[in-house]
């Protein structure tokens, strides 16, 4: 079967085209570290491009017609954008679908420790990842604390030049004969994986009585509060210690306005810091954080704001959760899609259960992930002519699962018919693969929970390099024809 390399079937028109595609989907990895990060610049943009939120329409009880545009966040960790279509929702939607979280380090709700002079944040990793890979490297700390009273803190630290950065350490070479004898798997336990969060100890001077010292009015709040905590300290146990601590709780206070018992109500995150960059002397790459799976939540919602008022109405859904397993109110098991489903028919003047069923059983989708690219120094890994290349166009899997197809969504050969259609008349580079080699391993993705409505679905996106490392990389010409790929599918997939 003939496999094609995308780059050798671009003129100098389209190759500038998929480069500057890139340019902006840096950006966007740049700007959307977590999934609350993705939510907020996509928002941003879907209302720059006219799309309003699905409450308010509803609140304007407005009939939508062909055209509109319409939105909806839950939880601000996942969206869904939907244009309607010419035709009645009852014929089905086209559905675009990916995730927005990406394997990385959670901060705990008790994290704040300190240990013979380094203060720690406690931590729990998310996802699917080698915890070698993440110590010994710069670390950004990303997220929301809310407070009681409601008002929410937003974090970014590590990312700009000026700003500090964090790390997870590890044990040096001339000491690790131990660590170096151990699988891969045990080399860095998960409990080892905390965070340094500083080392210099909170100098209290006087502290040797039972008073406030000289100055206490001039402190600041951060300070006073550390001063009042060692005192309570010493009244209890007669003794000083946890200087650093101390001085790590100042610092939250006065910078951010955070106190320790904040970290209850806290969503932190802990990822790679620094921008994506562009790889290979010829710049065909893009090495960066969380292509799983912003590589294909960018290219799809960005296919969303380029088609006109489409047949069948087009829709995009980018969720949370996928990385352990889609659950939570804010992954794909929820029901929050189906919600949304309905309440966009009821706009459109049919609010039946009947309507939603018959909706959602009569709609296309491609479930958007992230595939395996194939790597020459890991080829006893993969089966090559079911492997996908890196440059090779967009990858359509018929199935995922691992081993005999356990977990998957085994797409049929009519819909698969349909997808081919659709993508050569769109002039589309596309390939197909598995991941991985049968009894190697393998895979899953959100595909059969949609598939539940008894719609159609297969697996679609894009090849990757070091899928799951802190740092991973894509072909630019891959991103760009997942982009094509997803305008084809939301204008013809189901229309002839």
């Amino acid at each position: 079967m003939l496999r094609r390399n995308a780059w050798a079937l671009y003129d100098e028109a389209q190759s500038r085209k998929a480069m500057d595609f890139c340019d902006e989907y840096k950006s966007f990895l740049n700007a959307a570290k977590t999934e609350r990060e993705a939510v907020e610049t996509i928002v941003n943009e879907a209302e720059d491009a006219g799309y309003k939120e699905l409450s308010e329409l509803i609140r304007q009880g407005e009939k939508l017609q062909p055209g509109d545009k319409a939105y909806s966040v839950c939880m601000d960790k996942s969206v869904v954008l939907f244009k309607v279509g010419k035709r009645p929702l009852t014929e089905g939607m086209n559905i675009l679908g990916a995730h927005i979280d990406s394997p990385r380090i959670d901060v705990k709700q008790n994290p704040l420790y300190e240990s013979d002079g380094i203060a720690y944040l406690d931590t729990h990793y998310y996802g699917g990842i080698k915890k070698y890979q993440y110590v010994a490297m710069p670390l950004a700390l990303h997220g929301t604390v809310v407070k009681k009273d409601g008002s929410s803190i937003v974090l970014s630290i590590g990312e700009d030049e000026d700003e500090p950065v964090f790390f997870i350490s590890d044990i040096l070479i001339h000491l690790a004969a131990d660590q170096m004898a151990k699988p891969a798997a045990k080399a860095v336990e998960g409990e080892a994986l905390d965070l340094i969060l500083g080392s210099r100890p909170f100098v209290l001077a006087g502290s040797d009585e039972d008073k406030k010292p000289e100055g206490y009015d001039l402190m600041t709040e951060g300070q006073k509060a550390a001063v009042d905590a060692e005192l309570a300290e010493k009244r209890e146990s007669g003794r000083l210690s946890g200087a650093v601590r101390r001085m790590m709780l100042a610092v939250l206070k006065d910078e951010y306005g955070i106190d320790e018992e904040d970290f209850i109500s806290a969503e932190l995150e802990i990822v790679p810091a620094g921008k994506a960059r562009d790889a290979g002397i010829d710049r065909s790459m893009i090495l960066g954080y969380g292509h799983d799976d912003r590589v294909c939540a960018f290219p799809s919602y960005r296919a969303m704001f380029a088609i006109e008022v489409p047949e069948r109405t087009a829709c995009c859904i980018l969720v949370d959760k996928e990385e352990i397993g889609s659950v939570g109110a804010t992954g794909m098991q929820s029901h929050f899609f189906e919600n949304a489903v309905a309440e966009l028919l009821a706009l459109t003047g049919d609010d039946s259960h009947l309507a939603l069923r018959r909706c959602l059983a009569s709609s296309f989708m491609l479930s958007s992930d992230v595939s395996a690219a194939y790597d020459p120094l890991y080829a006893a890994q993969f089966e090559k002519k079911n492997a996908a290349l890196l440059g090779g166009g967009l990858v359509f899997n018929k199935f995922t699962g691992s081993r005999g197809k356990s977990g998957s969504n085994d797409a049929n050969a009519e819909y698969l018919a349909e997808v081919r259609r659709v993508m050569d008349e769109g002039g589309v580079c596309f390939q197909t693969a598995e991941l991985g080699g049968v009894d190697v391993g393998g895979g899953g993705t959100i595909a059969y929970i949609l598939a539940l409505y008894g719609m159609n679905v297969v697996d679609s996106g894009v090849p990757v390099l070091s899928m799951h490392a802190p740092w991973e990389a894509v072909s630019k010409a891959d991103v760009y024809e997942a982009y094509k790929g997803y305008i084809a599918f939301l204008n013809g997939c189901g229309v002839q």
